[in-house]
């Protein structure tokens, strides 16, 4: 399979393992990019945008589903550094509504951690409402926690999109897709008509993702019917902002992205990345089947679910995308395929990738 792009000889092998991915099946179409200080270094993609291989890879558009959130956390942390939020700061001082039933103290970095109880709806909402952000921002709004906030991590994973949102929208005057526009990224939350042609269709995964043992509030925030925005028109659901979990991106821009955690950058201090990146919390997840330790918005590499580096931390998303920033390795690194797995983390192609460019290092 041809494999092109940019990727200087030091990193030849992570061609050969994206390119015997694809000889394989493993893989139908992906990206794989590195950058270290501030500079991309491999920036590869092969295969099929279509399940039918009649289509290149070439500059696809992935969904990126949960990775959204990493995107996100990058985001807040400019609004930091620009002086529009503190991590420590309760939501409810730019967000009094939110503040009712019990969530006056939740902070900024709670939320971004998982840490506000509000993982998802226990009673039925309409479906619909996903793809209107003032609707489900005013429930989250009316919402009683889960669990005491700030007690334990209990991953979120479509609402905190809407959370940090609503935040943004109040301290900046912009929403996500606003600034991710701004930016002029090849990211996106909500998909304009220029974009929507370079959108390929993902291969769903074989068998759904292991969730442990089934609990009510696992049952809420994944299996409900109403989980999700399951069954809206495809159109419909890609234009909306839905944060945590309809973002679509380029390996490339993402591993662009997330040098503002390890780079030095003159939007971004050394003090606020270290901000970003502390541990706010660790153990067994309310809601995944794992014992994690979230940074504000980035998972630490708990059992090298990050490759072989102890100091990086990143995000999966649902299918097997994946984001790492290393900031002792001044390194980021993403992967987007549109063949999906069923792993939640630790996807073992984005696992051998991450190996042969820490072997390059």
């Amino acid at each position: 399979m041809i494999v092109q792009g940019l990727c200087p000889s030091r990193f030849s092998a992570v061609q050969d393992v994206l390119a015997q991915s694809l000889d394989q099946g493993d893989d139908l179409g992906a990206g794989v990019s590195v950058a270290i200080d501030g500079e991309l270094l491999v920036d590869l993609r092969g295969g099929y945008r279509d399940r039918q291989k009649t289509a290149p890879f070439d500059d696809t558009l992935v969904c990126i589903y949960s990775v959204g959130k990493a995107v996100t956390a990058a985001l807040v942390m400019k609004a930091v550094a620009a002086g529009h939020l503190e991590y420590d700061a309760p939501l409810a001082t730019l967000w009094p509504e939110f503040g009712e039933t019990g969530k006056s103290g939740i902070t900024l970095a709670e939320a971004l951690s998982h840490q506000a109880g509000l993982a998802a709806f226990t009673e039925e909402i309409d479906t619909a409402l996903w793809l209107d952000h003032h609707a489900i921002a005013h429930r989250l709004a009316a919402m009683a926690p889960l669990w005491p906030p700030g007690t334990q991590n209990g991953y979120h994973p479509q609402t905190i999109g809407f959370i940090i949102n609503e935040i943004m929208r109040r301290a900046t005057g912009k929403m996500l897709g606003t600034h991710l526009r701004d930016m002029e990224t090849d990211i996106h939350c909500g998909l304009t008509d220029e974009n929507l042609a370079r959108v390929g269709p993902m291969v769903k995964p074989p068998a759904p993702p292991d969730l442990g043992e089934i609990t009510q509030l696992k049952k809420a925030a994944f299996l409900s019917k109403w989980s999700s925005a399951g069954g809206a028109p495809r159109e419909a659901w890609i234009r909306a902002e839905i944060p945590s979990s309809n973002m679509h991106g380029t390996s490339g821009s993402l591993a662009q992205l997330m040098q503002l955690f390890v780079s030095d950058h003159h939007q971004v201090t050394k003090a606020i990345q270290n901000e970003a990146l502390k541990e706010r919390i660790q153990g067994d997840d309310l809601v995944l089947p794992f014992h994690l330790s979230w940074a504000a918005g980035l998972m630490k590499n708990t059992n090298h679910i990050l490759g072989p580096s102890p100091t990086a931390l990143g995000h999966y998303g649902f299918g097997g995308a994946c984001v790492l920033v290393d900031p002792a390795h001044r390194l980021s690194f993403a992967y987007v395929p549109n063949k999906m797995s069923p792993a939640l983390v630790a996807d073992p192609r984005a696992l051998l990738l991450l190996q042969v460019v820490y072997d390059a290092l």
